[in-house]
């Protein structure tokens, strides 16, 4: 497991304004620290969404290391489904859940087993 320090501001905003411009369907990317800065977005090619799931394919992934995932919920609800956490299981430590109304506050950090984690925005 790689040690994430936090997110940078600008992949954070990224995050958020992606979620806000797909509404009312989810939003889905997996996440890439450098330096133990979550600063990428990554979107595997066939993601699919819709008003109630996002689905990644993860055979589409290169061969790059990734943290954990990020997603959103078109309801103003944070809490990750069991759905949400059968693919935490799979896709690092660091699971960001974004939610209306997408701005600086509407998103929280999960752990694998869906335990909420402080990530701390940073500003590079």
């Amino acid at each position: 497991m790689r040690k994430v320090k936090g997110i940078s501001k600008d992949a954070l905003a990224f995050i958020l304004e992606t979620s806000r411009s797909c509404m009312p369907r989810e939003f889905a990317g997996l996440l890439q620290a450098s330096d133990g800065v979550i600063s990428e977005i990554l979107i595997l090619p066939g993601t699919e969404s819709s008003e109630w799931m996002a689905w990644v394919p993860m055979y589409m992934l290169p061969s790059v290391p990734i943290v954990g995932s990020c997603h959103s919920h078109p309801v103003p609800n944070p809490a990750p489904s069991r759905e949400d956490l059968a693919f935490f299981s799979h896709t690092g430590s660091y699971h960001i859940i974004a939610f209306p109304p997408f701005d600086e506050r509407s998103w929280r950090c999960y752990d694998s087993s869906g335990r909420r984690k402080d990530l701390v925005v940073i500003d590079e």
